[in-house]
């Protein structure tokens, strides 16, 4: 038997990432056989489901263990050398792709230092930083990521890749451009921090055109399945309880309804939460239909009982049932809610109904704003190292999760299917508080 060829990595002939082949199980397996021995693996041999020898990469561990199989293989004369770039599992030198897509969120910059600095320091990966979400891949905009490049932003709010709200899939040209450009850029994987919408197109992009991603929840509304929390929720909570506390004072100094409008477009997470910790005389989720008179009657309630002032938090997402004015949609088809001004439509019909001094708060954008607290921080640094865990092993098509104490991973197709909803027990809770 002829002896194989033992070449070091980085040398002879770079034939690029081996594909990997997907079982009826769901495990991915790196083909090692060549059709064409002495010549190197052959990359005619690739197409999904082939037969032929296999590893699993819960055998093969790292490089040498890969480079064991290769030399143990009944097949071992046909082996040429090890490509440059090894299949996922085994490889350094991936290059791996970073966006952030929608919203920014406190907590992005987090990621993106932990998914860098994981990935170079602990498995030798490159990384390249996509700039303004799917619209940068479109258009091929991009940057280095090197651990120089993400150091000391772990504090810093919103994302040093910069965002947009640019849907890669809504439409067969816009899809094939996204594809291209990903095919242009050269990367292996592709790491997406985005919420709903980011993280839905990219499971798209994965399910019906095989493109590697691994997603990151990233949504200060708190409304991604799959995860107990994603990071920037609880720095939005805290900007929004701090304003409500500033808002009581003013509030009794002068006897006066305040009506604060915050995020939450399908959800009310950041009203419920902020409302309760900020103690607000009522509050309106997108879940619960709003009972506008029983507004009205928990406000002149609390002045009958000489308590002249009041807190009302509102979601932005909330349907008063008055008829609000439509707007614009952006590329997802979502309404534009700062066009709707629910938080001033219902601070009019308070102010009609019971002739009350009544003032409007709309918090808006200083709501993914400012240094992320602490929680956030750690949370968003435990999700970027295991979105590089992620990377290195393979697990594309899933999203990194908190369960618990835990960090694991889900199916994107699973965190996207449904809204995380406030359960209708968590808003009672609330309920006596009101009025």
């Amino acid at each position: 038997m002829t002896e194989p060829h033992r070449g070091a990595l980085g040398q002879g002939n770079d034939i690029g990432p081996i594909p990997f082949n997907q079982t009826t199980h769901g495990e991915r397996y790196a083909p090692l056989r060549s059709s064409n021995p002495g010549q190197g693996i052959d990359s005619a041999m690739w197409p999904w489901r082939q037969s032929g020898l296999f590893v699993s990469p819960k055998s093969v561990l790292n490089i040498s263990a890969m480079r064991y199989a290769y030399e143990d293989s009944p097949a071992a004369d046909g082996w040429g050398r090890l490509p440059t770039r090894m299949p996922h599992r085994y490889g350094r030198g991936m290059r791996v792709g970073i966006l952030t897509g929608g919203g920014d969120c406190p907590g992005l910059n987090a990621v993106i230092r932990a998914v860098v600095k994981v990935g170079v320091r602990r498995f030798g990966h490159e990384h390249v930083g996509i700039l303004h979400g799917w619209r940068g891949l479109l258009e091929q905009q991009t940057v280095p990521l090197g651990v120089r490049d993400v150091s000391g932003i772990l504090d810093r709010g919103g994302t040093i890749l910069k965002s947009s709200r640019t849907n890669p899939c809504r439409d067969a040209e816009t899809t094939q451009a996204a594809l291209d450009g990903f095919a242009a850029l050269g990367i292996d994987a592709l790491v997406v921090l985005g919420g709903e919408d980011t993280l839905g197109a990219a499971n798209q992009l994965h399910a019906e055109h095989g493109l590697p991603i691994v997603g990151v929840p990233k949504t200060i509304d708190n409304d991604l399945s799959g995860t107990d929390v994603t990071f920037g929720f609880d720095t939005a909570v805290q900007i929004v309880c701090s304003s409500i506390d500033r808002l009581h004072t003013t509030a009794e100094s002068h006897d006066r309804v305040m009506v604060v409008e915050v995020m939450g477009r399908h959800v009310g997470w950041i009203a419920l939460e902020s409302g309760i910790a900020g103690g607000a005389d009522y509050i309106l989720i997108p879940e619960h239909h709003p009972n506008v008179p029983a507004v009205v009657d928990a406000l002149r309630a609390r002045h009958s009982r000489g308590l002249d002032s009041s807190i009302v938090v509102v979601s932005e997402g909330v349907d008063l049932g008055d008829g609000g004015a439509e707007g614009e949609r952006d590329e997802f088809g979502h309404a534009l809610l700062a066009q709707q001004g629910v938080g001033d439509r219902l601070g009019a019909i308070i102010r009609e109904a019971t002739g009350f001094d009544t003032r409007v708060t709309v918090l808006g954008h200083v709501q993914r704003g400012g240094t992320p607290t602490a929680r956030d921080r750690i949370l968003a640094t435990r999700f970027g190292t295991h979105a590089a865990e992620m990377v290195e092993e393979g697990l594309f098509g899933r999203m990194a999760s908190l369960r618990g104490a835990i960090i694991t991973d889900v199916p994107l197709a699973d965190a996207v299917g449904t809204l995380k909803t406030v359960p209708d027990e968590y808003y009672r809770l609330a309920q006596p508080f009101f009025g």
